[in-house]
């Protein structure tokens, strides 16, 4: 990373109902300069809500971005997901390829 050494990379998790969804998110982020790539995976989900446990296909979203934008991520997920309560987790990158950093700090940057 020649540029800024002191970005700090994250990766975000959402999943969504449906891939209709999962895409619309996917396309916000990215051309808002939230993510530099969304990445979408077909899942099968197993988790309590109301007090029942439940098995629902969704779509899980990898997102890419720094962790000065993921506020903006997370504002930007709550606006379009269907869901009460939107999974929305934030994982850093804790090391990578230099190259593919420095892609994710240049793409995010508006």
């Amino acid at each position: 990373m020649d540029k800024d050494q002191s970005a700090t990379f994250v990766m975000g998790i959402t999943a969504c109902p449906d891939q209709d969804y999962a895409r619309k998110i996917a396309r916000l982020l990215v051309r808002k300069h939230a993510a530099a790539c969304v990445q979408l995976f077909p899942i099968e989900s197993v988790y309590r809500w109301e007090g029942k446990v439940t098995e629902e296909p969704e779509v899980l979203l990898l997102i890419k971005t720094t962790a000065v934008l993921f506020p903006k991520v997370t504002e930007l997920i709550r606006e379009m997901h269907p869901y009460e309560v939107p999974e929305i987790i934030q994982l850093p990158i804790s090391d990578g390829l230099p190259a593919y950093l420095d892609w994710i700090r240049d793409s995010t940057e508006p």
